[in-house]
């Protein structure tokens, strides 16, 4: 393999484990809408801790694929945006969000049948 592929794998696995990762999608997907604050985004994204809305937000701030925002306020208020660059993703992510929500039931389908066959066929070598 040449170092320009090589190189070309790390860029691309990178990326894809930035905005692949389930909670960069949701809060992509919801920025999508428009400006929200932290508040409005842990309300809409069911099941994320502040703890990771806030870990997911700087990361995808550190990409460029997000704008945090403070405003001069009494009490400071904080929106985020999704930057030009994080607009780009909007497309491809949504598609794979509605996919995964029209296919969740195959999946779990393929799951169940897999682990079925599983618990009554001991699979041999590392696999």
């Amino acid at each position: 393999m040449t170092k320009r592929i090589a190189d070309d794998c790390v860029a691309t696995r990178e990326v894809l484990n930035r905005v692949g990762d389930k909670w960069s999608v949701l809060v992509i997907v919801n920025l999508g809408d428009g400006t929200l604050r932290f508040s409005d985004l842990k309300r809409a994204i069911e099941g994320i801790s502040q703890r990771m809305l806030t870990l997911t937000l700087r990361s995808l701030e550190r990409d460029g694929l997000v704008r945090r925002t403070v405003l001069p306020t009494t009490p400071p208020r904080v929106d985020y945006d999704l930057t030009r660059l994080g607009r780009t993703l909007l497309e491809p992510v949504t598609g794979l969000a509605v996919w995964a929500q029209r296919h969740s039931p195959d999946v779990q389908r393929a799951r169940d049948t897999f682990d079925r066959a599983a618990r009554e066929t001991p699979r041999a070598g590392g696999g």
